[in-house]
């Protein structure tokens, strides 16, 4: 069963570490899915595939808030930003399965640890 607190947990870890990514770019959101990750496995407590699918989950929930803001966005600039927010909306939703895949490793650590 998953455990939402960790996912939730894990998913605000992402976001803090994320603003210091702001500094280090690429870097600094590579360990904001780490760390994030890292933390919902290892709160969720539920052994290594327990651990992989929590991280995995924090980290496709911030991609999938991403992907949902620039459809908003995308909505509010009318019929061409529709199309366009849409499009790119869904360009993102479809890597966010790619990005949560190191919130998934760290998930996997952490749900060892744990």
């Amino acid at each position: 069963m998953t455990n939402w607190r960790a996912v939730g947990t894990g998913f605000l870890v992402m976001v803090l570490v994320s603003l210091v990514g702001f500094v280090v770019p690429v870097l600094g959101h590579l360990v904001a899915g780490l760390a994030g990750g890292f933390v919902a496995g290892y709160l969720a407590d539920d052994g290594l595939l327990g651990g992989a699918w929590h991280g995995l989950l924090a980290g496709g929930l911030a991609g999938f808030l991403l992907a949902l803001a620039i459809g908003l966005f995308g909505l509010a600039l009318g019929p061409v930003g529709a199309l366009v927010g849409g499009g790119l909306a869904f360009v993102v939703a479809l890597a966010t399965v790619f990005f949560a895949l190191d919130s998934a490793v760290a998930g996997l650590v952490g749900g060892a640890l744990g």
